[in-house]
């Protein structure tokens, strides 16, 4: 995958602190930054994915009896730890 190289300011304090946290994970400053990256892109998509099945919910609410037979059959057949 072709790279790109930018320039990002950052304060001396978070350059520590990333570079401690680069250190502790055995990684690049570089790898721990786009590690970061992905990771923020990624919760991005989750969040609205997860707003939009709230929109869903709040347009047409679940049907409670198909709530219950769903909370019962998973209380029947979760097994113990």
């Amino acid at each position: 995958m072709a790279r790109k190289q930018v320039l990002v300011q950052l304060d001396d304090d978070l350059v520590e602190a990333l570079d401690a946290a680069a250190e502790e994970a055995g990684l690049s400053r570089s790898e721990l930054l786009r590690t970061a990256a992905r990771a923020l892109l990624e919760s991005r998509v989750i969040a609205r994915d997860e707003a939009a099945l709230v929109a869903a919910y709040r347009r047409r609410p679940q049907d409670p009896l198909l709530v219950e037979t769903a909370r019962r059959l998973a209380a029947e057949n979760v097994s113990e730890w």
